[in-house]
Parts: structure tokens; C-alpha cells; sequence
């Protein structure tokens, strides 16, 4: 054997997402997580045609809708903070159990018409407050799996790819259930899935036990409790935002355009292939770039492309505009949660990542309710260049700093 050929036989294998599946009980957890996490993706819709059906009213369904995802967001720091602190095994069965409880309480009240406004929106925001973080736990289990950092980053954007999917499906299997039964169905699936989902991944044997605090001041749940995580969780704030509003001015610009609406969903199924696309070349690529400086890149680069769109003539350039928007969402958001990771403390991993996660999701509602507003009062290409500029407002704000002086004695 010559010299070349001895040295490239002994150089270690590059990291692939085969590998990332083949790590030990990987991918047991990992199917449990995704079929819990499933349900995420089926119960919004369910929810809102549910309540719909059984009270008649736009705005009731959209209250409660409202209150569901409101108390989600907010307590998810609170739930992940009890699942570090007693571990999956302890936490996570009791929160599917009440959360799957009380969807079947929903589908219950929804079955029939007549059901009380104000009794739907209390189980709704009840059920909400018991959302399972199963995202940020399993994310916390990749990083007790895979200790190298260039496979971990195959993990999470793995992870991230996957969970982008499960939204897209969630909706489709939802729809075509409620051809088939009445949309209360759609609630007692959503809550089938996400309790036998974590069952079954709390069953798997590399489960963590519960996390000892390292530090008393490690117990508090706001983020200024980890140094360095507002970063983080501010840009994928300012990520979310730019996003939730992409619906409603795609389809402002299709009827401002004379095009027809039919065409929205292709359009944002684009946004959707091109973060999957984004997010297995993130996880492919050997980054040197730090992650923090990574994290900046991307939501900038996304909110520059958000801006442009606002000098689209057609639809076909919209549509280019949002496949390559899409190419950063995924890379964006998957180098939060890396981010995150890199700065908690092991008692603190699945709060972290809970933060980045409640922080996409608050950006996301919040963004959909202003861009509403804006649109009609302001010309739509502002719209665009508002969306966009919130992106990048957010990386430039949360981008490393430069030392401009020397340290003195």
C-alpha cells in the first residue's frame, strides 16, 4: 500500500446523517419524538375547524386559538425548566397525559354545535399551559447522544428539517380527516400522538435522569439566567417575526397582481422546499465560522432577501425569491438551537432551547398581527422592506462585538 493511500485510509469519516441515525438508540427516541411532535403540526387546524363548527363564529375560534398558542409559548420556559430538573422520565408523561386530556375534553365540547364560549376557551388555554416541550427535550437528548460537534450539527439540522416537515403534513392529514369524520377527530388524534409518542420516548434506555443544579442562580428561567443566550433567542425572535407576516403578503401580492389565490400554497410550499433544502446543506457543510457569527449571517441574509422581494414584478420572481428565503430559515433557526446548546449549562439544555423555540413562536404570532395591520394602510413593497429589516435589525443587534481597544493593566 503507498503512503497516500495508507494516510487517507486512516482519516476519520466525514459525519453524514446515516451516521447520526446509527448512533445508538437514535433513532428510537428520535421516531417517539417525531410522532409526538406530530401532533404539533395537526392540533392548530383541528382546533380552529373544531370550534368553528361547534359555535359558528370566526372570532370565538380565533380567540381561542389565540389562547391555546399564547399560553404554549409563554409557559415553555417554566415546562422545559421542570423537565431538566426531574428529568424526561418524571415530567414529560404527566404534561402528555393532561395535555392529551384535555384535548379530548375539546373534542368532546366541539362534537356537537352549542358548545359555551367561555368554557372552550379556558380548556384551550388549560391545555395550552400543558404543551409537552418534546423539540427542545429531544434536542437536549441530541446533545447527551452525540458529543462531536460537527455530527451533532448533522442532529439538530436533521432535527430541524424533520420538524418543518411535520408542519406541512400536519395540516394535509388534518384535511383529509375532516372529509372523513367530524373535526373533533382531528383533536383526539392530536392527542393520541403526542401521548403515545412520549411514552414511548421516554421508554427508550438513554433517557437522562434529572439534572442537579450546577449553580443556585441556574434554577431562574429567564434567559439572562444563561450569559450569552439573548443572542440567540432575539434572533430567532426577529426570525419569526419576519416570517409569520410572508402568508399575508404573499397573497396580498397575488390579488394586487390579478393572479389567482389558488397559487398561495405553491408559492410558500416553495419557501418550505428551500429550507429543507437549506438545512441539509447547513448540516453538510464544515462550518469554521462560529456559530454566534453563523446565527447573524443567515437571519441577515433572510431578511435581505425578504426586503428585496419587494421589487418582484411577477409571480415567478416571487416564487425564486422565496425558495432562496427558504434556503435560510432552516440554517437560521437550527444554529440557534446549536447556539443555545453550546452556551447552557447540562442542567440548563432543554430551558434553552425552550427560550429559542418560545421565541420563534411568540415573533411568529406578533408578526402575523402587525403585518396584518400594515397591510392596506402602507404600500405593499414597505411591507416587504418592514419584514425583512426586522431580520436583520435583530442579527446586527445581536452580532459579536469587536474589541476596539487593547485590555489595559
Amino acid at each position: 500500500m503507498s503512503a497516500p493511500t495508507a494516510q487517507r485510509s486512516v482519516l476519520p469519516p466525514r459525519p453524514s446523517y446515516a451516521a447520526v441515525l446509527r448512533v445508538p438508540h437514535a433513532r428510537r427516541a428520535f421516531t417517539a419524538a417525531l410522532t409526538a411532535r406530530l401532533s404539533y403540526g395537526t392540533v392548530s387546524l383541528a382546533l380552529l375547524l373544531s370550534v368553528t363548527r361547534a359555535t359558528g363564529s370566526y372570532a370565538v375560534s380565533g380567540t381561542v386559538l389565540s389562547l391555546f398558542g399564547a399560553a404554549s409559548v409563554l409557559l415553555m420556559p417554566v415546562r422545559a425548566s421542570l423537565i431538566d430538573r426531574h428529568g424526561p422520565r418524571r415530567a414529560l408523561p404527566p404534561m402528555a397525559t393532561l395535555y392529551g386530556a384535555l384535548l379530548c375534553l375539546l373534542a368532546a365540547l366541539t362534537w356537537r354545535p352549542g358548545a359555551p364560549a367561555a368554557l372552550l376557551a379556558t380548556a384551550a388555554a388549560l391545555a395550552g399551559a400543558f404543551t409537552p416541550p418534546m423539540g427542545p427535550t429531544m434536542r437536549a437528548l441530541w446533545s447527551e447522544l452525540v458529543h462531536d460537534r460537527a455530527l451533532l450539527q448533522r442532529a439538530y439540522s436533521l432535527d430541524g428539517v424533520a420538524e418543518e416537515l411535520l408542519y406541512v403534513s400536519g395540516p394535509a392529514l388534518i384535511g383529509v380527516l375532516a372529509g372523513l369524520a367530524p373535526p373533533a377527530c382531528g383533536l383526539l388524534l392530536s392527542a393520541l400522538l403526542i401521548v403515545a409518542g412520549a411514552c414511548a420516548f421516554v421508554t427508550s434506555p438513554v433517557m437522562p435522569g434529572p439534572r442537579p443544579a450546577q449553580a443556585p442562580h441556574k434554577r431562574s428561567v429567564r434567559p439572562s439566567g444563561i450569559p450569552g443566550l439573548l443572542a440567540p433567542v432575539a434572533v430567532a425572535g426577529g426570525v419569526g417575526l419576519a416570517l409569520s407576516g410572508l402568508d399575508l403578503l404573499v397573497m396580498a401580492f397575488t390579488a394586487q397582481h390579478a393572479y389567482d389565490t389558488a397559487l398561495v400554497p405553491w408559492i410558500l410550499g416553495a419557501l418550505s422546499a428551500g429550507s429543507a433544502v437549506g438545512g441539509l446543506l447547513n448540516g453538510a457543510l464544515p462550518w469554521r465560522m462560529p456559530a454566534r457569527t453563523r446565527l447573524c449571517c443567515f437571519a441577515a441574509a433572510l431578511g435581505l432577501v425578504i426586503a428585496t422581494t419587494a421589487l418582484a414584478p411577477d409571480l415567478w420572481t416571487l416564487t425564486a425569491a422565496m425558495t432562496l428565503a427558504g434556503a435560510f430559515i432552516a440554517p437560521a433557526l437550527t444554529t440557534a438551537y446549536l447556539l443555545a446548546d453550546e452556551l447552557a449549562p447540562t442542567d440548563a439544555r432543554t430551558r434553552a432551547g425552550a427560550w429559542v423555540n418560545a421565541a420563534v413562536n411568540a415573533g411568529s404570532s406578533t408578526g402575523a398581527l402587525l403585518t396584518g395591520l400594515l397591510i392596506g394602510a402602507v404600500p405593499l413593497g414597505i411591507c416587504f422592506l418592514l419584514s425583512g429589516g426586522v431580520a436583520v435589525g435583530t442579527a446586527l443587534v445581536a452580532g459579536p462585538r469587536r474589541r476596539r481597544y487593547a485590555d489595559r493593566s
